[in-house]
């Protein structure tokens, strides 16, 4: 099988090909014979009812500086492709909304991984309140009077932006806090949507478990252990990775919620875990994959794309 794939990402030049995930599955696709194609979501067009973008064709390596070749761009009609890999990175604002509107105009006559339509439906604070019992205590609000109820009945809390991403933003704001006023003042002054309130889960310090499903399935995972006086353990904040295998208690976690990503079509799925609780379901760009095969774990960019070649097929 030969396909035709599409890839929209954020500038290439500028990613770190050590951590990657999309880098991985271009790297995958190319050694499968699939021809590949790259644009950035900016360069859209949607006219009678008709999607296109200046395509270039793109060659992959691994070679830190030397990691791609683009072709010249040519103003493409991606109903021709085979398969689009929606992978730029949030934040979940009003752009990358428009682009998963965009691209529901393909789908699923193109392969669109993943699933445009569930991918706007899903956002990952939000989407994993479909798992109540899976979670910590949790609330979505910008009412500064439902935080303090809130901060009074489970002490310690984090507070991070409702579409945020990578750790940013993400405070620790204890139970007697002099800083919250101040803070809340800052939240509401940069953003006009609600916040995520979580307990604060003190065992974080001994890692923020990222497992990878696919299609539905848990295949693997990496834990992510935060630096020294930080409670945020992603890798672009400095968190270090470390093997990993599944506790009981995680297996019944994807066991609940795997149903429901197949349903959706969402392929490629990475969720966090601190301490047996469920924080986010992360289905936009989601990473992890370069990490975990470096650990010695799967190689899951060849069973991501084994997944997509037989629903191709």
């Amino acid at each position: 099988m030969r396909l035709n794939v599409a890839v929209q990402m954020d500038p290439i030049h500028a990613i770190n090909i050590t951590g990657d995930s999309t880098f991985a599955l271009l790297l995958e696709a190319q050694s499968r014979g699939h021809t590949l194609f790259y644009y950035t979501p900016d360069r859209l067009s949607l006219q009678n009812g008709a999607v296109h973008a200046p395509v270039q064709k793109l060659e992959v390596r691994d070679e830190k500086g030397n990691h791609f070749t683009l072709g010249e761009p040519v103003m493409t009609d991606l109903a021709s492709m085979d398969v689009i890999l929606l992978r730029q990175d949030p934040p979940f604002d009003l752009a990358y909304i428009t682009s998963t509107h965009i691209l529901e105009r393909l789908h699923p006559k193109v392969l669109v991984v993943n699933n445009p339509a569930e991918v706007r439906n899903a956002p990952e604070k939000l989407f994993v309140l479909d798992f109540p019992h899976l979670m910590p205590p949790t609330l979505i609000t910008r009412d500064r009077e439902a935080i303090e109820a809130f901060r009074a009945e489970f002490g310690d809390v984090v507070m991070k932006p409702l579409y945020g991403n990578g750790g940013a933003a993400v405070f620790k704001v204890a139970e007697k806090d002099p800083n919250f006023g101040s803070l809340f003042d800052l939240f509401s002054s940069m953003m006009r949507e609600p916040w995520v309130v979580q307990r604060f889960l003190p065992q974080v310090v001994q890692g923020d478990k990222r497992i990878i499903l696919i299609d539905g399935e848990a295949a693997g995972a990496v834990n992510r252990v935060p630096a020294a006086n930080d409670i945020r353990s992603n890798m672009v904040r400095g968190g270090a990775a470390h093997p990993t295998d599944l506790s009981a208690r995680e297996q019944e976690i994807c066991r609940t919620i795997g149903p429901e990503l197949k349903r959706r079509g969402l392929i490629f799925v990475g969720i966090d875990v601190i301490d047996g609780n469920l924080t986010e379901i992360n289905v936009t760009s989601p990473t992890g994959l370069r990490a975990i095969k470096r650990l010695g774990g799967p190689d899951l960019a060849a069973q991501i794309w084994d997944v997509i070649e037989r629903k191709r097929g």
